[in-house]
């Protein structure tokens, strides 16, 4: 499933990626109060890669050579 598709508007891409950070911030958090330091920079790493995965593959929408951002 594509992150960004090309009909979504701009306003709901960035909601998105708002979304993301707000959940990494949480997810750090929760860490940092389960896990200490070490598991709470640990998730949040994890998290910026997934989102980067996300957002640098092309998906079937895109056209061949063409990055949708």
């Amino acid at each position: 499933m594509p992150y960004f598709t090309k009909n979504q508007p701009r306003d709901e891409r960035l909601c998105k990626v708002i979304a993301d950070i707000c959940v990494a911030v949480l997810l750090l958090c929760f860490s940092v109060v389960f896990f200490g330091p070490l598991g709470g920079v640990l998730a949040l790493i994890l998290v910026a890669a997934l989102i980067g995965v996300d957002y640098l593959v092309p998906s079937a929408d895109d056209a061949p050579g063409n990055a949708v951002r």
